[in-house]
């Protein structure tokens, strides 16, 4: 759970279609968000690029399946011999006004995400049963979800409960000149070598899904150009950061291998 006071830089984000826009009509109609993307495409970069913009605060929360609405709104710890109540993320930033980031939320339990409910509807308020206390989100508070739906099963999904209090961004990798230019950026690399990894991506994310469920994304390209920045030559370095990171089998590793050859110089 990490908070992000307003950075002096504002993050670098080159959007790809109206993601900006939606964003901030979804904020000034103080309407929750979610955001849909497979792994890597920017999501996580995107709210930090938005609530710099915005001006804003932003308390991110890695959602997993241990994951408690005590986690979320807070609970009562001993310090100092003494048993004092301590705010979890989300009731801080509905304090602060911030924009409370729930990355990968399908990850954590459903009985976690109905805390949210009150605070993605028309009565923007959280519940805090431990306090009796119900606080009212100033206009600034936002509420922001993301979910990767290549991981959705019948044990992992959003609620529909929960999915319609919502507006949604849908987000994938970004056509092939944007995602160079953002490698460049990203990592230095020249032009030239980042339009290789880009074609190489494309190609491993054409490949057959049920025996790579998870392709390269737009962060193991950036990886990838700043292994190459540092001298590896740029197949050990697809090797490392595109290669290694997506599978274990043996007969896959191999596969792709040939497709790195096939793709970049030795």
């Amino acid at each position: 759970m990490q908070a992000n006071p307003t950075q002096t830089e504002r993050p670098y984000y080159l959007p790809t279609a109206n993601e900006v826009e939606v964003f901030r009509a979804a904020h000034r109609q103080r309407l929750p968000l979610m955001l849909k993307g497979p792994t890597g495409c920017g999501k996580t970069r995107f709210v930090e690029h938005m609530a710099h913009s915005l001006g804003l605060p932003l308390i991110s929360v890695a959602c997993h399946e241990d994951i408690t609405a005590a986690d979320l709104v807070g609970r009562y710890l001993l310090s100092g011999g003494e048993t004092v109540w301590v705010d979890g993320p989300l009731t801080r930033a509905v304090r602060q006004g911030a924009i409370c980031y729930l990355d990968e939320i399908v990850e954590a339990r459903a009985d976690t995400t109905v805390v949210i409910h009150p605070l993605a509807d028309h009565r923007r308020e959280l519940n805090i049963e431990r306090l009796g206390e119900s606080l009212r989100a100033p206009d600034s508070f936002m509420l922001v979800v993301s979910y990767n739906p290549g991981y959705q099963s019948v044990l992992k999904d959003l609620k529909q409960s929960t999915r319609q209090r919502m507006v949604g961004i849908e987000m994938a990798y970004p056509p092939a000149a944007k995602e160079i230019e953002i490698v460049v950026q990203e990592s230095g690399i020249d032009p030239a070598g980042a339009a290789e990894l880009v074609k190489l991506a494309n190609a491993i994310r054409q490949l057959d899904a049920s025996s790579l469920p998870e392709v390269s994304s737009t962060r193991t390209l950036v990886s990838t150009a700043r292994l190459i920045k540092e001298g590896l030559t740029a197949r050990a370095a697809a090797t490392a950061a595109m290669l290694l990171p997506l599978t274990d089998d043996g007969e896959i590793a191999q596969g792709l291998g040939e497709i790195i050859g096939t793709y970049l110089p030795a």
